[in-house]
């Protein structure tokens, strides 16, 4: 009973480990910071001419 036990929680350890290493192998690298600051500053571009536009509109 004592090795089916062990077995069991050997095999469980390991099953948690291949999940994580499979996870690790194929997940995607995360972008450069620079990428995600180019993007983020022609979000602002845009909304700041949305706003602009907004703003002119409504002074007619």
């Amino acid at each position: 009973m004592i090795k089916i036990t062990v077995f069991v929680a050997v095999a469980a350890v390991m099953g948690i480990l291949a999940w994580i290493g499979y996870t690790l192998a194929t997940t995607p690298p995360p972008k450069p910071i620079e990428e995600i600051e180019k993007e983020l500053e022609e979000e602002l571009k845009k909304l700041e001419k949305e706003l602009q536009e907004s703003e002119k509109g409504e002074q007619k």
